[in-house]
């Protein structure tokens, strides 16, 4: 088998924890072609890192693929592996890893939290940068994380609960693309995908049991959707959107807060949710009680051509 057929059946086998955005299911949607390096000590596979193929006027890149978070490299931990000795596994893994990585001109690639091998990258001639997100820790009870939450947030949740009714149903989807159309709109801006874009996720987020649509409605009148997406261990606020015509940040709280929740009832050790830099989402996502956590984007960009492109489109 060459690496992609051994990746797909590692990932069926669930041989090693693979999260939701690098399996085979997902970037069959997202990516028009992607491989896989691997690295192997001796017969155990060590580390996998599965990457698109992109082709663009005539420039070869490696990319985030749209609606895509993060990507590898995944590090697979002996299970006798000491604590102390895994930093230097990952350092050996990666490397490895990423001397398989084609040689390309364009990289704009955001890796996991957690990742920090950052000199490996700059040795490849990589421009390491950060974002974040906020991740949640799931082992207290439901009890201590909504304590957890600033005083305002806690408060719209109790109130939300008693006017706002949440049904998990796909079948809105639609709706939180229009959601998302008007809001972007509103700051000049368009969503960059299309709505068949996002049904064909959908499509096979349900058929592989990894997703949910809340939907929160006070009465009849639809006030906001979330789209939680999961994998064994983590589950992701995937995107969500407010109804235009409605003043509903209640419901927004009150659909994270749901979310979480749901996370926890499913075994999940960590709820991501996958942070902005922007000012007013970094705000409101910070409110829950998550903890920063910082990401690395890998950044190249050697074509004339896209030096050029980016000048003109800052």
């Amino acid at each position: 088998m060459n690496n992609k057929d051994t990746y797909r059946q590692l990932c069926r086998d669930k041989k090693h924890y693979v999260p939701v955005f690098m399996q085979p299911w997902w970037l069959d949607v997202v990516c028009r072609e992607w491989d896989v390096a691997l690295a192997r000590k001796g017969d155990m596979i060590s580390g996998a890192w599965a990457y698109p193929v992109e082709k663009k006027l005539g420039v070869t890149m490696i990319r985030t693929p749209l609606l895509t978070p993060y990507l590898g490299p995944e590090v697979f931990y002996p299970h006798d592996l000491k604590e102390s000795n895994k930093d230097n596994f990952e350092h050996e893994t990666v490397t490895d890893l990423i001397k398989q990585l084609p040689d390309v001109k364009f990289w704009h690639l955001a890796l996991q939290p957690g990742m920090k091998q950052a000199g490996i990258f700059k040795g490849q001639q990589l421009l390491p940068q950060v974002q974040q997100t906020f991740l949640l820790e799931l082992n207290d009870d439901e009890q201590t994380l909504l304590a957890n939450m600033k005083d305002t947030t806690r408060r719209n949740v109790k109130v939300a609960e008693a006017e706002i009714t949440v049904v998990n149903d796909h079948r809105y989807l639609r709706e939180l693309f229009n959601f998302q159309k008007a809001t972007l709109a509103k700051k000049g801006k368009s969503p960059g995908y299309k709505f068949k874009f996002l049904q064909e996720i959908m499509e096979a987020c349900l058929a592989n049991d990894s997703s949910a649509l809340w939907v929160a409605k006070r009465g009849d009148v639809l006030q906001a959707i979330v789209w939680q997406v999961w994998d064994e261990r983590c589950s992701y606020y995937f995107m969500g959107s407010q109804n235009p015509e409605t003043n509903s940040y209640r419901a927004m709280t009150l659909l994270l807060w749901h979310t979480i929740k749901e996370a926890k009832k499913r075994g999940h050790s960590t709820f991501d949710l996958e942070g902005s830099m922007d000012e007013g989402v970094e705000k409101f996502f910070s409110n829950f009680g998550g903890e920063r956590a910082l990401y690395i984007i890998l950044k190249k960009n050697k074509s004339l051509l896209w030096q050029f492109k980016q000048l003109i489109f800052k």
